[in-house]
């Protein structure tokens, strides 16, 4: 199934590529800036039934339109970007279905089982999707944090997935080293999902055709669930039909 996803940067509706997204002045490269505020693209994601979907807040200046995207969805989009377990709640209430967390779970590049802990006791597991965003070393692909820069050591297995399934709703990942290339989805970083995963999760990077989101579906055996952003039309992209991968949802169910 199709996800889609509203990526805030400096409060404007934008598609970086992976890994630019930094401390480094210049280094930000963006694929595109939308000159629709993100309540628009809440409000279509609505009216056509797309839940599911993430609004990701990339730094500061955001939590506004991020507010104002729930608001207009109310129960249909999970948040990210910041989320702690003393904020979790707030977020919940401003209309999130789920919070997304990853860098706060993580600290000195290990995962913090105490707070993981807290933030499921906080809202619950059934409200929790965990960002286990990777990038690729050798065969093995590990987590990165920190806007995605910063490697931690836990890598992404069977058992990983397995563990961590009892601690929340979902998973989402990123493949960082293809995020925003337009190239094609990571077939084994998705088939590796699809195979170890024992719940729902929802992979995001390279996408650039309507025949990604039918690969992801049959290599993630139905588990792995697909945001496509800068190939769609509706980011200024030109791979893919917004209204075609509205209608490919519609004949999943």
């Amino acid at each position: 199934m199709f996800r889609p996803c509203i990526d805030l940067h400096e409060g404007k509706v934008k598609q970086i590529v992976g890994g630019t997204l930094s401390d480094a002045p210049g280094q930000l490269r963006t694929n595109f800036v939308s000159d629709r505020p993100a309540l628009w693209f809440a409000e279509l994601y609505q009216r056509d039934g797309l839940k599911g979907g993430h609004v990701i807040m990339l730094g500061p200046g955001n939590e506004e339109a991020a507010r104002s995207a729930l608001g207009a969805f109310p129960g249909g989009m999970h948040v990210g970007g910041g989320l702690r377990s003393d904020n979790a709640r707030n977020w919940l209430d401003a209309g999130a279905s789920h919070v997304i967390v990853t860098s706060w779970v993580f600290r000195d590049g290990h995962m913090d089982e105490q707070r993981l802990a807290e933030l499921v006791k906080t809202i619950g597991k059934d409200r929790l999707v965990l960002d286990l965003s990777c990038r690729r070393r050798g065969d093995d692909y590990f987590v990165v944090t920190d806007r995605w820069q910063k490697f931690t050591d836990l890598k992404i297995t069977r058992e990983t997935l397995q563990t961590l399934a009892h601690s929340c709703a979902e998973f989402l990942v990123h493949a960082v080293d293809v995020e925003g290339l337009c190239r094609g989805v990571d077939g084994e970083l998705v088939s590796r999902l699809g195979e170890w995963s024992p719940i729902p999760a929802t992979y995001a990077g390279g996408a650039s055709s309507l025949s990604d989101l039918e690969t992801v579906t049959r290599v993630g055996q139905g588990k792995v669930h697909l945001t496509i952003g800068s190939a769609l039309d509706i980011f200024g992209g030109t791979g893919v039909r917004y209204e075609d991968v509205v209608a490919f949802n519609m004949r999943q169910r």
